[in-house]
């Protein structure tokens, strides 16, 4: 199992936001996630300027075993989305906490950053997950 970073907030559904300071949150999906997933294929991005409500699907992931939508983990509006992925959708599965992140969101609320677990509990998750 990969080391889970300590700046991140999860999803139980396995996406990851790091609060960049300014405002904004970055979104990924988990060094898990992109396991179960297998190699990825095919990333869908939201669009710059597009609204994404907490918990409704914002992206869409492919994998030559599966298609898995990515859910927000905040409510905001899309302020970058990480192109590189269009060409190259295998960095999610190389570094899904780092180059593989997905979009960056302006946070409408901060007090949803409370609602995600924090990377303990989010490990704590993946063990019960395994029995």
């Amino acid at each position: 199992m990969s080391e889970i970073p300590g700046d991140l907030k999860f999803m139980k559904s396995h996406e990851w936001a790091r609060v960049e300071g300014d405002g904004k949150v970055t979104v990924g999906i988990s060094d898990h996630a992109q396991g179960l997933l297998g190699d990825l294929v095919y990333v869908e991005l939201p669009n710059v300027g597009d609204r994404v409500e907490a918990g409704n699907a914002s992206a869409v992931v492919e994998s030559v075993k599966a298609a898995s939508d990515v859910y927000a983990p905040v409510s905001g509006t899309v302020t970058a989305v990480n192109a590189a992925l269009s060409d190259k959708p295998e960095t999610i599965n190389e570094d899904a906490y780092g180059e593989g992140w997905i979009y960056t969101v302006e946070i409408d609320e901060p007090d949803q950053l409370n609602e995600l677990l924090s990377p303990d509990d989010y490990a704590e998750l993946l063990e019960d997950d395994d029995h």
